[in-house]
């Protein structure tokens, strides 16, 4: 029976809310980072105690997201949207309301607990939704990229709102703006569930694989400051291998596991975790350091910086949609691989800043990057979608978006990592290659240090591009892993694929 026309009208708006809701939680973790200066005067702390602010966020999201896409497949989709959505909007408020540093980070996991609900049951509130392969492909698309649309105008509209008001502004933006999405989501999205419903929930297997991701995120988090061979980064290791084996042991024997293991015999599902991972790493990690470089060595500020991500929000919403058109049309390895190549080529371009650059040069590179990766973003989401069965859809989703936030988290910790080896290594070989006149004062020779300095950190900047170059150069060979069968590729408007083993 053909669709009619309220009908499609109806799940582009489901489209529209579930995007508005992906745009708001993302927003809000990109712009309380922009107000912790605020918050450490007001609070009096230090900078490595604010820092706590944002892991706890960090660490809450990435924690739950796995066990939000399991009950939203069991307990109903829309049902945990609106439960997440709801709890987003109170936890906002009371960190508006946060009087010191402890109650902050406790309200700043909990608004991290409930946003952590939203993708996996988004992603599949869409993929039920459209059940047109082509278009659920540019839904995704479309919805996909307003995670890095989110991180571009965190900027843009945090900056004003903190330098004009108090920063609590930020939180309380949220509510009226959470009750519009709320109201949104319940007008319009309908209620769906696994057919497979199970009678209980592996709470066991959950609770072993949230300490073993916490311990994972903390230490990515922490182990900067820590020192990575530390007592407490090397506990951080056991408890995550441990907790992990555990996990796993517990998956086999349970008739209903927080995560399917089945889902990795499957050969697209695999490979296109492998490539997302590597290619999120990259990206994630070398677009971490640009504001800092641009408002450290080229003198923006924070507004500024914010301007300079304008065109990458573009070329990404923009390429993300095309990339969907591409499904069914081009194998969808030579749409990713393709993608990967021209951001590969972006960061090869930003291997040339310095403290000379202009703002084209950093806008150009980023606006590239983006079209290379939204052009394979659609290609990604859909094929996770469509290698499992309609009800683990959540779940699936869920494992993918951790792979994202995995390889966010391993790409800030091992760039920022190499940038400080790089720095403390060319300090020492400009200062080799430098020569001070004998006579000089003290002031020309304190001069002549931070000269110094400032020269070998522009350089590691340039380093930190070389490496991030090749470790997505060499991720883009495996896009052409992800053979995708032909059944996958011109799957009918049933929604429903069945999966398909490794060989």
């Amino acid at each position: 029976m053909p669709t009619t026309a309220p009908e499609d009208r109806l799940r582009w708006w489901v489209l529209g809310t579930v995007v508005f809701g992906t745009f708001l939680g993302r927003l809000d973790q990109t712009v309380v980072n922009l107000a912790l200066p605020k918050i450490i005067s007001d609070f009096g702390i230090t900078v490595t105690d604010a820092a706590w602010i944002a892991t706890a966020y960090i660490l809450a999201n990435a924690v739950f997201v796995p066990i939000w896409g399991k009950l939203g497949d069991t307990a109903g989709r829309k049902k945990i949207y609106l439960i997440g959505f709801a709890g987003f909007v109170i936890a906002s408020g009371l960190c508006a309301f946060a009087w010191n540093l402890p109650s902050m980070i406790v309200f700043r996991v909990i608004q991290g607990f409930a946003v952590s609900a939203d993708y996996p049951t988004a992603m599949a509130i869409i993929a039920i939704t459209f059940t047109d392969m082509r278009e659920r492909a540019q839904a995704l698309g479309l919805w996909s990229a307003s995670f890095a649309v989110a991180s571009v105008f965190g900027p843009l509209i945090g900056g004003p709102i903190i330098d004009n008001f108090a920063w609590r502004a930020i939180f309380f933006m949220n509510i009226p703006l959470g009750i519009v999405g709320f109201a949104l989501a319940a007008a319009f999205i309908h209620e769906s569930i696994g057919e497979k419903r199970p009678a209980s929930f592996d709470w066991l297997g959950s609770s072993a694989l949230a300490v073993a991701l916490f311990a994972v995120t903390f230490v990515l988090d922490r182990g900067q400051s820590w020192g990575w061979l530390s007592g407490a980064s090397i506990a951080c290791y056991a408890a995550a291998v441990a907790f992990m084996a555990a996990f796993i042991t517990i998956e086999r024997h349970t008739p209903e596991p927080v995560i399917d293991l089945n889902f990795f015999s499957i050969r697209p599902f695999v490979f296109t975790l492998v490539n997302t991972f590597i290619v999120f790493m990259a990206m994630m990690g070398s677009v971490f350091l640009i504001p800092i470089f641009a408002e450290t060595f080229l003198g923006f500020s924070a507004t500024q910086t914010g301007l300079l991500f304008i065109p990458m929000a573009v070329c990404l919403m923009a390429a993300a949609t095309l990339g969907g058109r591409l499904v069914g049309k081009v194998e969808s390895r030579w749409v990713i691989f393709a993608g990967t190549l021209v951001a590969t080529a972006a960061l090869y371009l930003f291997t040339f800043i310095d403290a000379r650059s202009s703002a084209w040069a950093i806008m150009l590179p980023m606006a590239i990057m983006a079209a290379g990766l939204g052009f394979g973003m659609a290609q990604r989401t859909n094929i996770i979608a469509t290698s499992v069965s309609r009800e683990e859809i959540g779940e699936a989703s869920a494992i993918l978006a951790l792979a994202r936030n995995i390889a966010g988290a391993f790409g800030v910790a091992i760039f920022s990592t190499i940038l400080d080896n790089a720095i403390n290594s060319n300090v020492l070989r400009v200062a080799r290659s430098s020569v001070i006149n004998a006579a000089a004062g003290a002031q020309a020779a304190k001069q002549f240090t931070a000269l110094i300095l400032l020269k070998a950190e522009i350089m590691s900047y340039a380093h930190v591009y070389w490496v991030a170059t090749i470790v997505i150069f060499l991720g883009s060979f495996t896009a052409l892993l992800i053979r995708v069968p032909n059944e996958l590729e011109r799957v009918a408007a049933t929604g429903h694929v069945e999966t398909v083993p490794m060989e």
